[in-house]
């Protein structure tokens, strides 16, 4: 049973750990907030790059502020005050030359796609209505609501490269939470020219920084330390003192730390190895190529997929489409992000190599890479996406009961609980966890499911 804590440490300086700090401090419980890294905000972090025409700054990753929860709004618009702008998304699919308007509209497909992918569609439209849902993994839940025309152009080869594995051995759930379209009738609705609706995943209006997305979190640690909590920085988690039912001291960057109680945002496998357990639970990486442009922009698109199976690169993303202060004035800059594990090729590659291929991608895609100015570096993210391969909801369940017996540790975020959520879902974790602590209420139940809804629900965003 969870009991009210005189001390919290906090392990994760990311959006779970600091909004469940803030919250903690406000209901007057002491934290000590505990970060790997040598500053805050973990995979919503912001890189500043001091180039020779000015400074840069890149994400990690595709970040927007998007929530149906006007608190949580409230909360960031008072952190980042006037320089939370509102932004808009233009997206795109890059397939074989051509360019597909994101989501895929069947007026679109009929003048960019070529006959034979065009034929194969309609044949496909013909037949969806008459089949049933097959939910066995991702590439039987794809075809059997889009078809197979669809699913081997847009969704097949794309899938395998961000993954590093056959759609066939990836979880259905995958799709559920990152494709809103439920039903063949929702399908057919939303490929034909019919009524106004958008899919549920496509919100077209959202908030950023003026600075990056990373100034949300380097807003929410000055309020962190403002109410009184710490922040320690480059202790990374090394291990645990534990009985069979409490946690009794953290580890970390070489210090050890009394646990009264321990919020955690690190990975489930992680967690569950220091604690004596083992998991099967995996993680796919992202390296993010970052590099300045000498022309004012590269297009009007926020991202481009990027699904032909041979280009490296999921996406190519411009910083400044987000907001114009992310690149000097008359520079812009491209991100590709270039999915691939620790250890392997396309991670170990040395900056200098990856820039030729880079250049390369940027050729291919009708973008004069002679733009480049020279300057370029990586940034890597080892735990970007969980793995959800087929089965893994038993590792997972299994890795939770193991946690579940420690009386005073609760997990919540994005890789504490192996789920693929989006920013608010995490920080909204990040609440309930603390709330959890702060009413002695065992939620972690409920926490490890919150909005696990087979949806991605961003129009009901009030951002």
């Amino acid at each position: 049973m969870l009991r009210k804590p005189d001390h919290v440490l906090v392990l994760g300086a990311g959006p779970a750990g600091l909004t469940a700090a803030i919250r903690l401090l406000e209901a007057g419980i002491q934290v000590t907030v505990l970060e790997k890294a040598s500053k805050e905000g973990g995979q919503s972090g912001t890189t500043t790059f001091e180039g020779r025409h000015g400074t840069y700054r890149f994400d990690y990753g595709g970040h927007r502020f998007i929530t149906h929860n006007a608190q949580l709004l409230q909360l960031v618009e008072e952190l980042v005050g006037d320089d939370l702008l509102t932004s808009q998304r233009k997206s795109v699919i890059r397939f074989q030359g051509r360019t597909y308007s994101y989501p895929l509209a069947m007026g679109n497909i009929l003048k960019t796609a070529p006959a034979s992918l065009l034929a194969g569609v309609l044949k496909d439209l013909a037949v969806l209505p008459f089949s049933r849902p097959c939910d066995d993994n991702f590439a039987t839940w794809i075809t059997s609501r889009f078809g197979k025309t669809l699913y081997k152009n847009f969704f097949e080869g794309y899938t395998g490269k961000l993954w590093g594995i056959d759609p066939v051995d990836l979880s259905a759930d995958w799709a559920g939470q990152r494709i809103s379209l439920l039903d063949l009738k929702d399908v057919a609705k939303r490929l034909l020219p019919i009524g106004k609706d958008t899919p549920r995943t496509y919100a077209r209006s959202y908030r950023y920084p003026k600075y990056g997305f990373g100034v949300i979190f380097e807003r929410m640690a000055h309020k962190v330390e403002a109410l009184g909590g710490t922040i320690i920085y480059d202790a990374p988690v090394e291990g645990f003192d534990y009985t069979a039912t409490r946690v009794s001291t953290v580890k970390a960057g070489g210090s050890s730390y009394p646990a009264d109680a321990v919020l955690s945002t690190l990975s489930l496998p992680y967690m569950v190895k220091l604690t004596g357990g083992k998991s099967r639970l995996a993680f796919r990486g992202l390296r993010f190529f970052n590099m300045p442009l000498e022309m004012n922009n590269l297009s009007d698109r926020t991202w481009q997929y990027l699904s032909d199976p041979d280009i490296m690169a999921t996406r190519l993303q411009e910083p400044k489409r987000r907001s114009p202060f992310m690149a000097p004035k008359g520079h812009t800059s491209a991100m590709l992000e270039i999915p691939c594990d620790p250890g392997s090729e396309l991670w170990e590659m040395d900056n200098q190599q990856m820039f030729l291929k880079v250049c390369d991608v940027l050729n291919k895609l009708g973008v004069d890479s002679s733009a480049a100015t020279g300057e370029y570096f990586s940034t890597y993210q080892r735990q970007a996406y969980p793995l959800m391969t087929v089965g893994y909801e038993k590792s997972r369940a299994n890795a939770i009961a193991h946690l579940n017996q420690f009386d005073n540790l609760i997990q919540c975020g994005r890789q504490g609980t192996f789920r693929y959520i989006f920013t608010d879902t995490s920080m909204e974790m990040g609440q309930m966890a603390a709330d959890a602590l702060i009413s002695e209420k065992d939620q972690r139940t409920t926490i490890y499911e919150h909005r696990s809804e087979r949806t991605v629900i961003e129009t009901e965003s009030v951002a």
